[in-house]
């Protein structure tokens, strides 16, 4: 795994950032952390697996990418949703609160149409960039956790193999 993102990754990243941001804030309440720890970990669990997604969705000839990071949303919600303690809490709104809820929103209605004026390209460049490198980190770990395991294994093969040279085994 190179340890800068290819091109492909930056821009599925661009394409589907906003989505994911709002798929994660909706499986999990609105609750703003939790949503953007969520994000992240399915972008560096996507980067992880990006070349061997990108492989699977040339031979199905379809997008592997989009129900690996779904199942991995579920799972990260239910997982998330086990850990949370929910209140519980009924009130009656009255007919003038509701009234005057609506009225007030109509400003939050129209901002929701206009564009705002964050540079989301960034945005999603820094998130496939952090991603990419939380990949990358953990993918030298585990070569370094392989190798460092085979070299365990040679060292007892071969102490077992000397040993049984000296004990006149062969």
């Amino acid at each position: 795994m190179d340890d800068e993102p290819p091109l492909e990754y930056v821009a599925f990243v661009k394409l589907h950032a906003h989505d994911l941001r709002a798929d994660a804030a909706r499986l999990v309440g609105g609750d703003a952390a939790a949503a953007e720890r969520m994000y992240l970990q399915a972008l560096t669990e996507t980067a992880g697996h990006w070349r061997r997604l990108r492989w699977w969705g040339r031979i199905t000839r379809s997008d592997a990418t989009k129900p690996y990071i779904r199942k991995f949303l579920d799972k990260s919600t239910e997982q998330w949703r086990e850990d949370q303690v929910y209140e519980i809490k009924v009130v009656s709104p009255h007919r003038d609160e509701v009234a005057r809820h609506h009225a007030a929103s109509l400003a939050a209605l129209k901002a929701a149409v206009i564009d705002g004026t964050a540079r989301t390209s960034l945005d999603a460049l820094a998130d496939a960039e952090i991603a990419w490198v939380h990949a990358w980190r953990r993918s030298q770990q585990r070569h370094v956790i392989r190798l460092v395991a085979g070299g365990v294994l040679l060292v007892g093969a071969m102490i077992q193999f000397f040993s049984s040279l000296s004990s006149g085994g062969y």
